[in-house]
């Protein structure tokens, strides 16, 4: 999945909240990211995967934490 299409789906789910991470990020705003690895960002995994993998990209270190933390 490219950057465009994963905007296009985020944009049709109307997940304006992931839209600005990867605007930010763009931008140089977002330099990294916590994430619990059983949530993610989003239920749908291979959208959620397409979108880290486009963070990370842009430089934006993501930060696996556990659920307690």
């Amino acid at each position: 999945m490219n950057k465009e299409e994963i905007i296009q789906e985020l944009e049709k789910r109307e997940m304006e909240d992931i839209l600005e991470l990867i605007e930010d990020a763009e931008k140089g705003y977002l330099e990294e990211l916590e994430i619990v690895p059983s949530v993610g960002l989003l239920y749908d995994r291979e959208l959620n995967e397409a979108i880290i993998s486009l963070l990370k990209e842009q430089g934006v270190e993501i930060i696996y934490v556990t659920e307690e933390e």
